[in-house]
């Protein structure tokens, strides 16, 4: 195996926490002070994946305002993840671009993260102690060449306007969620919860069963690598969550069947279904809701009839949800910009609780700071205790045993597989 210097990267927490700028203990936010003349004149390109990028746009508006002789401007790479690498060392090269988690350790971005920037090194300059600590990444030198910007999660919408009218509260356990149920079908609403039956980490079961099994991974870390190899017994560790995905599934909460029939597709429709208004509580990821803004006008029934809605955690626990942080996208620096101290200066100007909270909040996806407060959309996550909110590096787990998870809870919510049949089966359960 060859040697991957400055690649793999550590999940240490320890590393984490040693890490300069990222100390135990955050900080407030300091008012940014820009390090060079208001009157210098350069030019940024910023490059990535989405077609359009509002919220960081509207970041370059913020910036002109401490030097308006900039000219920022962002452009869509086709087939980004493909074409990066050699994007940025050619004749015309961005100078930040977008990179995420799962380009880690991957062989195929090995000269990309070579041409990243080293931004926790002291000459850069950047403050990044108000992103959490578990948001992170290194490398195997510790050091770190991608900030993250937005972050995602497994949870669900929910229609404030349905459970005030039927004096209910959001339910924030297992049991809850029952009683709420059941009075809210009582109340006809003929599914209370509905989502995509699809196979992605955006289908309902993912969204539902996945952060309960996580978080018991975290618990068992010491069992963590023979879930890994796919050691037959290590199926054990999935019963715990797939007994409460079997509960769930038979209950008053969830039509399974109406799902099949109505949601064709695990985000627009999803989102067009949510609506119509007629359901309390749809399962959604981060990315999922980040859509919502869009098609708020382009849905009659919510033209018609606009309702508040918010997103929590799927209550699978006893105790109550469990909120699993993700990175959806971070940024980098090319260390082979023309405008290596202005692409620094701007990032050191994005890195911050306000402008991160900014872009998160018109994008609509989650902040990776510590405060969700600020943004009424995921305030409730605010409220989930720090035993149970953990990030999605911490479960160790890899993605193949991650797919054979999906595949056991896919087959016993749709009645393929009993929860003894899946667990004995782990390692060799048919993936979609």
């Amino acid at each position: 195996m060859k040697k991957k210097l400055r690649l793999l990267f550590s999940l240490s927490m320890t590393v984490m926490l040693l890490l300069q700028g990222c100390g135990g203990q955050k900080k407030e936010d300091s008012a940014f002070v820009p390090k060079y003349d208001k009157d210098t004149e350069f030019s940024l390109t910023v490059a990535g994946s989405y077609g359009n990028f509002e919220s960081l746009e509207a970041e370059f508006e913020r910036f002109y305002e401490y030097y308006p002789s900039a000219n920022l401007q962002y452009v869509t790479m086709d087939d980004y993840n493909n074409v990066i690498s050699s994007a940025l060392v050619s004749s015309e090269p961005p100078d930040i671009f977008m990179t995420n988690s799962g380009m880690i350790g991957n062989e195929m971005y090995d000269s990309m993260f070579k041409s990243c920037e080293v931004l926790s090194d002291s000459s850069a300059n950047i403050d990044y102690s108000c992103i959490r600590d578990s948001l992170i990444r290194t490398t195997d030198s510790g050091d770190v060449v991608m900030l993250p910007i937005f972050t995602t999660s497994y949870g669900m919408l929910v229609n404030m306007d349905i459970f005030e009218k039927e004096g209910l509260e959001v339910p924030t356990n297992f049991n809850e969620l029952m009683k709420a149920c059941a009075k809210l079908k009582s109340a006809g609403y003929e599914s209370p919860m509905m989502g995509a039956d699809k196979f992605t980490g955006s289908g309902l079961f993912n969204c539902f069963a996945y952060p309960m099994f996580a978080y018991n991974i975290i618990k068992n870390s010491d069992k963590v690598d023979a879930l890994n190899n796919f050691e037959p017994s290590s199926g054990e560790l999935m019963r715990p969550a797939l007994e409460r995905l079997y509960e769930f599934v038979n209950s008053d909460c969830i039509d399974v069947a109406k799902c099949q029939e109505e949601i064709i597709d695990e985000y627009d429709s999803v989102i067009m279904r949510f609506f119509e208004g007629d359901v309390p509580m749809m399962f959604a990821t981060g990315d999922v809701v980040s859509g919502t803004a869009k098609r708020e006008s382009k849905s009659e029934a919510f033209s018609a009839h606009p309702f508040k809605y918010r997103f929590f955690t799927a209550p699978a626990g006893d105790d109550g949800g469990y909120f699993i942080n993700s990175i959806s996208v971070c940024f980098s620096v090319n260390s082979h910009s023309r405008n290596i101290d202005m692409a620094n200066e701007f990032m050191r100007f994005l890195i911050s609780k306000e402008e991160l909270g900014n872009m998160a909040g018109l994008k609509r996806l989650i902040t990776p700071v510590d405060d969700y407060s600020t943004d009424e959309l995921y305030s409730a996550l605010s409220d989930i205790p720090s035993d149970r909110s953990f990030s999605d590096k911490e479960t160790g787990l890899l993605d193949p045993a991650v797919r054979q998870f999906r595949a056991a809870i896919y087959a016993v919510g749709n009645g393929e597989m009993t929860v003894d049949e899946a667990v004995s089966a782990y390692g060799n359960i048919p993936e979609e």
